[in-house]
């Protein structure tokens, strides 16, 4: 078996790579406790969308692949395939959209979110063997079953303990206090399946496999972490701006006179000074006359 490198760079990854995941999980606690107070449907999905981005794009596969740099084999070059990499975190945003989906919307209920994170916890696990499967090495990589299975349990405790701080935790200080504890549970679940793995090289050592080089992968995880979390600060201010601009039939609201069944506005007030008849105009009051002064000298009548 070839020697196997986790922590190339030290704790510079996984590091890095939890505070990914802390910031990934905060953010997606923080879009879904918007969704619990969202006066329709429509907007409770779109903000339960943007945290299957945060959580799933960001907390799961962005620290994923974050782990991932820190990883090497010295007597083989390793490759990622893109195509298996993106498909990588498809899966993870579409396991953790449903688990939302379900949990989101309905009564809140333990059997509830126990099936959720039971598939949601399946969808990260095919997320990480998946994102493995998208690693060339220049041999066959094999796994240890007991630390598979064991890194799946970790897996679905970790989707489900997620679902329940998504409907249930409430303030800041919570809600990062949940995301720290999340942040553990996905790096547990990532380093146990990286334990699992070891590679047998063979006999002739290629240099290519096909992919692009680990610190390559730099630019495409930059550029799509860079475009999820823009996507995601927009498609949130935009669900703010229109939440504070409109009532909860999707009505758009009119200022500070929205209250009134008849706004007033400049244009209006001129009109109606431009149409108002004369007779309905309010009479001037009347000046009284100022006196008259001049330079004579007063005549004494009573001497």
């Amino acid at each position: 078996m070839a020697e196997v490198h986790h922590f190339t760079y030290g704790a510079f990854n996984p590091i890095a790579a939890y505070l990914v995941a802390v910031l990934g999980s905060f953010l997606g606690l923080l879009s879904t406790g918007r969704a619990r107070s969202a006066p329709t449907r429509g907007r409770r999905t779109r903000w339960l969308i943007i945290a299957a981005f945060s959580i799933g794009g960001a907390a799961i596969w962005l620290m994923h692949f974050t782990a991932m740099l820190g990883f090497d084999v010295p007597q083989s070059p390793v490759r990622y395939s893109p195509v298996l990499t993106m498909a990588s975190l498809a899966l993870a945003v579409v396991a953790v959209g449903f688990g939302l989906m379900v949990v989101g919307h309905g009564k809140r209920s333990l059997p509830r979110v126990v099936i959720a994170g039971v598939f949601t916890g399946a969808g990260v696990l095919g997320m990480h063997y998946t994102g493995m499967a998208g690693m060339h090495v220049s041999g066959a990589v094999h796994y240890r079953l007991p630390l598979v299975i064991a890194s799946g349990i970790i897996a679905v405790v970790a989707a489900t303990a997620a679902l329940w701080f998504t409907v249930s935790v409430r303030g800041w200080l919570p809600m990062l206090g949940a995301a720290g504890i999340m942040g553990l549970a996905v790096c547990g679940m990532h380093y146990t399946g990286m334990a699992a793995m070891s590679v047998e090289l063979s006999r002739e050592v290629s240099s290519g496999g096909g992919g692009i080089r680990p610190l390559l992968m730099i630019v495409p995880i930059t550029l799509v972490s860079a475009a999820t979390i823009i996507g995601v600060a927009l498609s949130a201010l935009q669900a703010m701006t229109e939440e504070e601009f409109t009532d909860g039939a999707g009505i758009r609201r009119r200022g500070m006179h929205a209250e009134h069944p008849h706004p007033w506005s400049l244009k209006q007030a001129s009109l109606t000074a431009v149409r108002r008849t004369p007779g309905n105009r309010p009479s001037p009051r009347p000046i009284p006359p100022r006196p008259v002064v001049t330079d004579e000298p007063l005549i004494d009548v009573a001497g």
